[in-house]
């Protein structure tokens, strides 16, 4: 694409030498990315295996397995947009690098716990770094490739995610077959090895060349209340409901704190973000779509786990495998995406991506014990075909819609809208699915002796092993909790799709329809030029 004869020709934003390597550098924001998108993809494989009494597993119940993925959670949220400030202040680089170690030691930590406790801090410590890593990578995407080129780069990067999705699953059910279930942490330790060289070498530096005063109270008001709203969330998932004083105060506090977040940045004379962003609705619509899509995925990703492995009887291995078409269909189409969107608009492209993920999570509400494989299989690539056509076009929304300068901030609050989306899709669906469960199973109860009667009702895997230390007399109850899992997954498939439709919605009603309508990219701010609005002469 070249500038219009007699337009002045923009100066380049990034540097010849950069912009020569630039494929390669993205080469290794993707492997960067891996590491953090393939240690929860084999997480989700293993809870089985985790839930195992010692020597296989370390005995964690329902609410232990949900925390090593929630504290993980909460911390990555809780400080994404903190992260990508940093950042932008003191360069991506150094934030990227520093993530990823520590990324790495919790790794090396959390393969080691050797009780659920032990587990849900090192996760923690995982989630510190990785909340270091995610803005980082697309941050610096954005710095290294000219405007013209960043929609194919954002659609590369965010199909590496579909190769990790890929690769997880498989790589933890072989490790799960072979070796003891901390392996599939202490793989994360090689490949970060790996990819801190790879980044000290090639990845260049970049930062906010006027990054303004320090916004400290901004910092601490956000942290405090997206730590207090995800907690909120989580524990109304854990207790199954949303009306405890445990999950209200918590979620009411975090609200109030973030009401605080913004009227602070909108009356700050140096403020972390510009809230402004918000009132144009094709960006809310952006991020809004974010969350709702991770909504209704994560939540029906946590339970396809147990009902693969639980109900269908599968292994760890052969359900990584059975997840591969979801995986295909985002590294097929997400680097495509770009072209569909030039062509129909991202309004047209996002809104049948979101009624396709829509689909695909209704059709769980026809799953049974005995549907075909094929079935399974044309349903996940259905949904990594809808995901695929959503995640690139609402980022590039997003992230074209700041300054460059501030490419850390926007991909952080990229981010930030997705953890709490799929956290509150996790914590809304997996109440749903106990609470129905609970009330389906409960009548099958009465053979199981009083003290065991309240834990078999938890969950399935709960009830089956409960059914396993009666023997013989208990396969009408293994018999029963597959039932009972599989009308719960039914309702809360339903209440997946339905999220999903919303998402639609909103995507249809606010998102741009044509190239020609996509956002514009904002002034930097008091003292900075605005970017560009003209496309630089592409460079060979």
């Amino acid at each position: 694409m070249s500038i219009p004869s007699g337009a002045p020709a923009a100066a380049p934003r990034v540097p010849e030498a950069v912009h020569r390597r630039r494929w390669i550098i993205l080469g290794v924001l993707m492997f960067s990315l891996l590491i953090v998108v393939l240690d929860n993809s084999i997480l989700n494989v293993a809870v089985k295996t985790i839930a195992s009494p010692a020597p296989t597993g370390i005995g964690a119940t329902q609410s232990e397995l949900e925390w090593a993925i929630n504290s993980y959670t909460l911390v990555f949220a809780g400080l994404l947009f903190t992260a990508g400030l940093l950042g932008d202040r003191i360069g991506r680089k150094k934030v990227l690098l520093a993530g990823i170690l520590v990324f790495g030691i919790g790794s090396a930590l959390a393969a080691l716990s050797s009780s659920p406790g032990e587990l849900i801090t090192w996760r923690a410590l995982m989630g510190l770094g990785a909340a270091f890593v995610m803005p980082a990578t697309l941050a610096v995407l954005m710095n290294v490739f000219e405007r013209d080129e960043q929609p194919k780069a954002i659609g590369i990067w965010a199909g590496s995610v579909g190769l990790g999705i890929a690769i997880g699953p498989i790589t933890g059910g072989v490790l799960l077959e072979h070796f003891w279930w901390g392996s599939i942490f202490l793989v994360n330790v090689p490949v970060v090895v790996v990819a801190l060289v790879a980044m000290a070498v090639l990845v260049p530096d970049s930062r906010d060349p006027a990054p303004g005063r320090v916004d400290p109270l901004g910092v601490v008001l956000s942290i405090v209340g997206l730590v207090l709203l995800v907690y909120g969330i989580i524990r109304g998932g854990e207790l199954a409901s949303f009306t405890d004083v445990t999950v209200l105060a918590p979620l009411i506090g975090g609200l109030l704190v973030l009401a605080g977040f913004v009227w602070h940045e909108k009356r700050s004379p140096h403020p972390s973000i510009d809230i402004s962003y918000f009132r144009k609705p094709a960006f809310s619509a952006a991020v809004a779509a974010i969350a709702l899509v991770f909504f209704a995925l994560m939540g029906v990703t946590f339970f396809s786990a147990f009902y693969l492995q639980s109900v269908r009887g599968y292994t760890a291995l052969e359900s990584g495998l059975l997840i591969l078409p979801l995986a295909a269909a985002q590294m097929i189409f997400a680097p495509r995406a770009r072209l569909v969107v030039d062509r129909f608009g991202a309004r047209a492209v996002c809104t049948v991506g979101m009624l396709l993920v829509a689909a695909g999570l209704a059709a769980f509400a026809l799953f049974d014990a005995d549907t075909p494989l094929w079935v399974l299989c044309l349903v996940f690539f259905v949904q990594g075909t809808g995901m695929a056509h959503i995640m690139p076009p609402v980022t590039v929304a997003v992230m074209q819609a700041l300054p460059r300068e501030r490419a850390g901030s926007g991909s952080a609050i990229n981010n930030t809208f997705r953890q709490v989306g799929g956290a509150l899709g996790i914590a809304v669906l997996g109440s749903v699915l106990s609470t129905v469960y609970r009330g389906d199973i409960e009548g099958h109860l009465d053979g199981v002796p009083a003290a065991a009667r309240d834990v078999a009702g938890e969950s399935i895997e709960a009830t089956l092993g409960v059914a396993q230390k009666l023997g013989p007399a208990g396969k009408p109850l293994i018999a029963a909790a597959n039932d009972a899992f599989i009308g719960a997954m039914h309702v809360t498939a339903l209440g997946s799709a339905a999220v999903a439709l919303i998402g639609a919605a909103v995507v249809a009603a606010f998102l741009p329809g044509r190239q020609d309508a996509q956002l514009k990219p904002q002034p930097a701010g008091p003292g900075r030029a605005p970017e560009a609005t003209e496309v630089p002469a592409r460079r060979s």
